[in-house]
């Protein structure tokens, strides 16, 4: 039986700090509302303290959604939790995320605090949130460069003051594989506590490593992870939720893990995040890009079309594609070649394929794709090349610098 990986997304918050993004407030809404429909656990909907525009996002977010956790951000300041309360206090599950940072670098130059002033620091505030939200999420920031015994007192005083859900960010995307694992097995071995306590990964892509790494915490003993859709975020971005959901399906053989994402509606969701954001979704982007299911090699191609778990570990239909596309390049084969005449409604012998077959390999030798008007040209040419009754001979275009054009065309009949 395969246990459940809550999925906490933070599109809104820490997606929206991707240079270039600013998402409106109706945008905001609709975001929210798709993922909700998703099926993600909990939405980071804002940082209510920074902004009236983010209180009020985050506010009509914990108005309108109704079953989906709306979680606010809140530095350890008492100012910042109490905004977070107001904002949220009308969810059916509101979530306050309590952080402030742990590592030798942000202690001496950011934050100018001793570890003891850390300590009290989180005792206190955790303890203030508690008094105000059932469910208190603490993150120890730049965990990943905080020295591991420290990291455990922090997370213990957490824990001792009322935190039930412990998140361990790699605010930098600095950590590796089974280093951030140990982590976690680390905390969950010496973390005492009479209630559940919930781990939680939160990886960034600095080293490409965001989605390895998340499902490293999973081995290691992480119940939920946080990432955005699409990947998108600060500097290199997030952990991409649907990358580390679609793995967790396909390869449950080694996780025995899976998340309540009604995965067909992944797709639609990626598209909605791109184009409010702004952000083209790459060509070659697992499970949500253009090419994810396209097969353009002939080897491939013929593979596909006699069996589709040949060149594909999951169907495109799973994550909301129509169907796996075939897009014809100078590597096709006949048999794709074929199948697209079908497509198009031609009824074809193979005879006759042959010599249009090698007109479209001509053609695809010179573009980098062969599209559906160029396959219909193809035909049509074919159909119809008896009945021409003109050649072009020569087409001659001229432009100067005052502007004018002209063109000189010559075209032959049949008698010349």
């Amino acid at each position: 039986m395969s246990s459940h990986i809550q999925i906490f997304d933070t599109t809104l918050r820490d997606g929206e700090q991707t240079p270039g993004v600013n998402f409106t407030f109706d945008e905001r809404l609709r975001i929210a509302l798709q993922l909700e429909k998703w099926g993600v656990d909990v939405i980071e909907a804002g940082f209510p303290a920074s902004s009236t525009g983010s209180f009020k996002s985050v506010q009509a977010i914990a108005q309108t959604l109704t079953t989906t956790a709306v979680c606010g951000l809140a530095r350890c300041k008492k100012s910042d939790i109490d905004a977070v309360y107001e904002a949220t206090k009308d969810a059916a599950k509101p979530v306050v995320h309590v952080f402030i940072a742990t590592s030798p670098i942000h202690l001496e130059h950011k934050l100018k605090m001793s570890q003891e002033d850390v300590l009290a620091s989180i005792k206190e505030h955790v303890t203030y949130a508690k008094q105000l939200f059932d469910v208190v999420q603490f993150s120890p920031e730049d965990a990943t460069r905080t020295e591991l015994p420290f990291l455990v007192k922090c997370v213990q005083t957490a824990v001792d003051a009322g935190a039930t859900v412990i998140n361990i960010p790699d605010t930098v995307g600095y950590s590796y594989h089974d280093e951030y694992a140990h982590i976690f097995k680390t905390l969950t071995e010496s973390v005492t506590s009479s209630n559940e306590i919930i781990y939680s990964a939160h990886c960034h892509d600095d080293l490409g490593m965001a989605v390895s790494n998340s499902l490293a915490a999973i081995e290691g003993g992480a119940r939920r992870i946080e990432g955005t859709v699409n990947g998108i975020g600060e500097r290199a971005g997030n952990a991409a939720l649907e990358e580390v959901a679609l793995a967790l399906y396909v390869r449950n053989d080694h996780y025995g893990a899976q998340t309540a994402l009604n995965l067909e509606e992944t797709k639609k969701t990626s598209d909605l995040i791109s184009r409010y954001a702004g952000i083209r979704v790459p060509r070659n982007k697992a499970i949500v890009g253009q090419n994810a299911f396209s097969h353009e090699s002939g080897i491939h191609q013929d593979g596909v079309l006699k069996h589709r778990e040949t060149y594909e570990i999951m169907t495109p239909q799973l994550v909301g594609v129509s169907t796996t596309e075939l897009p014809l390049g100078k590597l096709s084969g006949k048999h794709a070649f074929s199948e697209k005449l079908k497509a198009l409604g031609y009824d074809i012998d193979k005879e006759a394929q042959i010599d249009l077959f090698k007109q479209f390999k001509a053609i695809a030798d010179k573009k980098k794709s062969v599209s559906d008007r160029d396959i219909h040209a193809i035909i049509q040419g074919s159909e119809h090349e008896h009945q021409a009754l003109y050649k072009l001979e020569t087409l001659q275009l001229q432009y100067v610098s005052s502007g004018l054009q002209s063109a000189v065309v010559v075209v032959k009949d049949k008698e010349g």
